[in-house]
């Protein structure tokens, strides 16, 4: 074979090898890029967790102290977050962005403006789909981030309907398996028993 030929077939082979070896890095640096969006996103996961129970906790802490000694019943939320940071009692540390857009949240109002509750405003599928404390148990299966709510009172922690209708008080056990049995109808009254010999009914 003419030497030119042979240098030619292997500039062809060394070609071929270089193109494949672009492809296996271009196809290993699209694996990495994958893996390591996917690292970002747990930690700003997991920051949205602890920063939303923070807020959520903090919340709840504004509205048992800003209702002691108040007449008249129910929660009183705050109109800002800044509120839950100003002194004398401060009951969060910072008021924190969204975790995963970086922005502002969503807020949770009450009909009089106050903020009961915060959420994020992705709609990201999130990685952690179970498994949550006991705090963020409504949490389980939600598609969306948007559908994480933080907020006072606790989801996880209302009683449904079932249990605290009339009649359902704390400590009172919905009927059912394991419930109490229900009272035995009444019977219709009889005609009243006759004194006996010694007067005894």
């Amino acid at each position: 074979m003419p030497s030119g030929r042979r240098l030619a077939n292997a500039r062809g082979v060394t070609y071929l090898f270089l193109m494949i070896a672009i492809v296996l890095m271009g196809v290993s640096m699209t694996v990495a890029a994958k893996q390591w969006k996917t690292v970002v996103q747990r930690v700003k996961e997991a920051d949205l967790l602890a920063h939303g129970v923070e807020i959520q906790e903090a919340i709840a802490l504004y509205s048992a102290t800003m209702k002691k000694g108040r007449v008249v019943p129910g929660e009183v939320y705050p109109l800002t977050l800044e509120e839950l940071t100003r002194p004398p009692r401060p009951v969060l540390r910072k008021v924190y962005a969204d975790p995963i857009t970086g922005g502002d949240w969503e807020y949770v109002r009450e009909p009089t403006g106050g903020i009961k509750g915060v959420r994020s405003r992705s709609t990201l599928a999130p990685i952690r789909q179970h498994g949550f404390p006991q705090q963020l148990h409504h949490f389980e299966g939600l598609p969306y981030y948007h559908d994480w709510v933080f907020q006072h009172p606790n989801a996880s922690t209302i009683q449904p309907l079932s249990q605290t209708g009339p009649g359902a008080g704390p400590g009172s056990t919905p009927p059912g398996p394991g419930g109490p049995s229900p009272a035995p109808p009444l019977s219709a009254p009889g005609p009243p028993a006759l004194p006996g010999p010694q007067g005894n009914p």
